[in-house]
């Protein structure tokens, strides 16, 4: 009997033993899968430009305030809450925004002050991490994997730049937390203003099956209506679809949405992130065949791109023209100089001339874009950069 209990002990201790270490790496691997996850969180302002006119100005708290310019051709740079409740966004023609809130208050711009801001807000990211890339002077990446303070919680670190903020600045912002910038992104976006919204590993992928089309960063109006005429409204709805029929439908983007419904952004935060080129476009939701019309158009997206220029403090050499024709085609014509600039009559001079010469009105235009390129970058800080 002992000669056949040993071997049978000995082959069930064996077993046992196997069992354990399996389970145990196991257990290990699944801890280092964990420890691949990187801790992002993005920082949004809320309202920038406005928020800083009403803290300035007690007497315009509570009150539908934008800041822009009062002509014609004038465009909303930023809003306040009170005015986004009328309808009131930035960028839309301000003529438009006076007609949506008849009590609107528009307030001249100062971006020196703004700058001001944004560099003492990015001090308080600095305590934290140097893994900063800003996106304009409102809003910024951090990378808080690793941190100077050696926290191991991002969603502290994110609550303790809220209150710093607020504390120093006298604004508020909204915060996201994931595991990637485009799922930070997307949390930031959820529950504005002084919002915090943290999406764990364990929550991304009901999270994003969940999640309307709308709401995922990078899909605009007509990207929007384009996937829903497709079925697409959720991200589970885009999860179904082939990585082939995504970049046959959307080009490159395809991959990018194929990506970014399974919760993968493989983008690192980027410090020494600088923009070599700042653009605007439109697209039109009818074909448009008259000029004067479009000439309309180009004239706002002119100023626009002067706005920008101007909040950033920056210029450029090359003017950028780019349409697309209904079938989908979309030439693009370029002039530089031999200096930089940013003089609004400039632009709107080149712009129209390269419009004049080589739109085929007769084809109709779907969408009508400009930009700048081989900007001034000597000299410049790259938080003042900004994603159009």
């Amino acid at each position: 009997m002992q000669l056949v209990t040993f071997p049978i002990l000995s082959l069930y201790f064996n077993y046992i033993a196997i069992f354990t270490t399996s389970v145990i790496d196991r257990s290990r691997f699944a801890l280092e899968d964990n420890s691949r996850y990187r801790k992002i969180i993005h920082v949004d302002m809320d309202a920038f430009f406005a928020s800083v006119e009403q803290r300035d100005h007690p007497e315009l708290r509570g009150k539908p305030v934008v800041v822009g310019g009062d002509s014609k051709r004038s465009v909303v740079a930023a809003a306040s809450y009170e005015a986004r409740k009328y309808g009131v966004f930035s960028a839309l023609p301000m003529a438009l925004a006076k007609q949506k809130c008849p009590d609107l208050i528009i307030v001249p711009h100062r971006f020196s002050v703004y700058r001001d801001i944004s560099r003492q807000i990015r001090a308080i990211f600095n305590q934290y991490t140097d893994l900063v890339e800003p996106l304009s002077l409102d809003e910024a990446y951090l990378d808080v994997t690793s941190n100077k303070l050696n926290m191991l919680s991002a969603t502290l670190i994110a609550k303790e730049i809220k209150a710093r903020v607020r504390d120093e600045t006298r604004l508020s912002c909204t915060a996201g937390v994931s595991i990637n910038k485009f799922l930070a992104k997307v949390a930031s976006g959820l529950n504005k203003p002084d919002g915090l919204t943290v999406i764990t590993p364990k929550k991304v992928p009901g999270f994003l099956d969940q999640l309307s089309i709308d709401k995922f960063y990078g899909v605009g109006k007509v990207t929007e209506q384009k996937m829903k005429a497709l079925g697409i409204s959720t991200g589970a709805d885009l999860k179904k679809v082939s990585l082939e029929e995504l970049i046959r439908r959307f080009g490159k983007a395809g991959k990018y949405y194929y990506d970014v419904c399974r919760g993968i952004d493989d983008r690192e935060v980027s410090p020494s992130r600088i923009r070599k080129s700042i653009s605007v476009e439109r697209t039109f939701e009818e074909n448009m065949y008259d000029e004067e019309q479009i000439k309309i158009v180009l004239e706002r997206l002119c100023l626009e791109l002067h706005e920008n220029l101007e909040k950033l403090n920056q210029e450029g050499r090359t003017l950028h023209l780019k349409w697309r024709y209904p079938d989908f085609t979309t030439p693009t014509r370029s002039h530089s100089f031999q200096q930089f600039t940013r003089d609004y009559s400039v632009i709107v001079a080149t712009l129209t001339q390269l419009f004049v010469e080589n739109v085929e009105l007769v084809k109709g235009i779907r969408l009508l874009g400009i930009g700048i390129s081989n900007l001034n970058n000597h000299g410049q800080l790259p938080q003042l950069t900004l994603d159009i």
